[in-house]
């Protein structure tokens, strides 16, 4: 018997194709057009071919602000993972405290990135914000605005208390979505805590942690609002991410050109690592 489809859909869908050719094929080439140029305003440009790429790959700026922002996502997914996972396991599953944690949980992720940052940097304040004024007081010789290694610590606190709960929200869900047989099984084998969690929720809870780790390493990797607007990327250097040198290459040099072969770079690295975490996490799900 032959089945006949329905191609009526595609007239629904060609609209989003439309959407999204706008808002960013013609962007990108739009980028990969000045990557190979040299730009002297005016709407003039002289070709340069791939001059701009080889420089970011030998540029010892590119190195140490990929190598900052490598170390910082690895801190961030080395913290907010397990705590949210342990946050999550911790949360009520029925009655009224459900509610209540969804909202409490929420509240972080809805406020705006810049916001974020101006919070953190009254909150850090070495004289006056109550961190810094408590850490001082407590004898810690604590401030963001001259020291790199407070500084990182504030940058990774604020994204902490930020993005954690997106974490917390996506395991919280894949807790919710294991069917009860499996914890009633566990509990007839004499199943321990650690063992439910490691062979019953942690495998079910593949899906969503792969989800997880993909935003938090693509929101960390390319993070600059938070960063920008609590420490400017100072003191000195110390938390100059990719993100932040490569806006201040494009705007506060005007180098167009190098920058815009930066960006390309930058994307082709995100892209990449994410399809090979992918693929690794998902390579045996077929199997299952």
């Amino acid at each position: 018997m032959n089945k006949t489809y329905n191609q009526k859909a595609w007239f629904f869908v060609i609209p989003v194709f439309v959407l999204v050719a706008f808002n960013a094929v013609v962007p990108l080439m739009t980028v990969v057009n000045y990557s190979f140029q040299e730009t002297f305003g005016s709407n003039v440009f002289a070709w340069e071919g791939t001059r701009w790429f080889k420089e970011i790959l030998h540029s010892e700026r590119f190195h140490a602000s990929l190598g900052r922002q490598f170390i910082f996502t690895f801190i961030i997914l080395l913290i907010q993972l397990p705590l949210g996972i342990a946050i999550a396991l911790t949360m009520p599953k029925k009655g009224w405290g459900v509610p209540v944690c969804l909202i409490l949980m929420s509240m972080p992720l809805l406020i705006p990135w810049n916001v974020v940052g101006a919070m953190w940097n009254i909150f850090a304040l070495p004289e006056i914000g109550f961190l810094g004024n408590t850490l001082n007081s407590l004898g810690f010789d604590y401030n963001f605005t001259q020291q790199s290694g407070d500084a990182w610590f504030t940058t990774i606190l604020m994204d902490v208390w930020h993005w954690t709960s997106l974490v917390v929200l996506l395991s919280y869900a894949g807790l919710n979505s294991i069917q009860p047989a499996y914890y009633q099984a566990a509990e007839i084998d004499g199943a321990s805590r650690w063992d439910i969690f490691r062979y019953i929720e942690l495998p079910k809870m593949k899906k969503v942690l792969t989800l997880a780790i993909l935003l938090r390493f693509m929101d960390s990797f390319m993070i600059y609002t938070e960063p920008f607007v609590l420490t400017g990327g100072g003191p000195g250097n110390a938390t100059n991410f990719l993100s932040l040198d490569l806006v201040k290459m494009a705007l506060g040099q005007f180098d167009l050109g190098p920058a815009a072969a930066m960006s390309l770079i930058y994307f082709l690295i995100v892209l990449l690592i994410c399809w090979i975490f992918y693929n690794l996490m998902m390579k045996d799900e077929g199997r299952t």
